[in-house]
């Protein structure tokens, strides 16, 4: 499993790169690599607001449909259109294949760290 430094995660699989003002959000490694092929994201709209800890979206795998939670508060500025066209992105580069940015941000410090994380899961198994 590859845990990328420098980044944030949530308990729920979900990574944070902060980037200024803005934070793109996407799936950990461990998360789509349980969940399996990927086939199907359900893409949220620019300038929704979500709350950390709830459900903002959901993707679907051969195995499930399983919903994302965001990791921080925060306003969608950007959505990954991509992956409307290539689910499977996130299965072949989950720290490239970011679903969502965020601004207005918060709640940072509730997440992670890589070395955090990487215990984390390493309990979780």
């Amino acid at each position: 499993m590859n845990i990328m430094q420098g980044l944030l995660y949530s308990k729920t699989h979900e990574w944070v790169k902060v980037e200024g003002d803005r934070v793109r959000v996407g799936l950990s490694d461990f998360a789509q690599h349980e969940m399996g092929d990927i086939v199907f994201v359900n893409l949220p709209e620019e300038g929704d607001m979500v709350t950390a800890g709830e459900a903002f979206t959901d993707i679907e795998s051969v195995k499930a449909v399983s919903d994302v939670y965001a990791p921080v508060s925060g306003r969608i500025v950007a959505v990954n259109e991509e992956l409307a066209d290539d689910p499977a992105l996130i299965n072949s580069d989950c720290y490239e294949a970011w679903i969502v940015e965020l601004e207005e941000v918060g709640g940072l410090d509730d997440l992670m760290d890589s070395t955090a994380y990487e215990t984390f899961v390493a309990s979780a198994e």
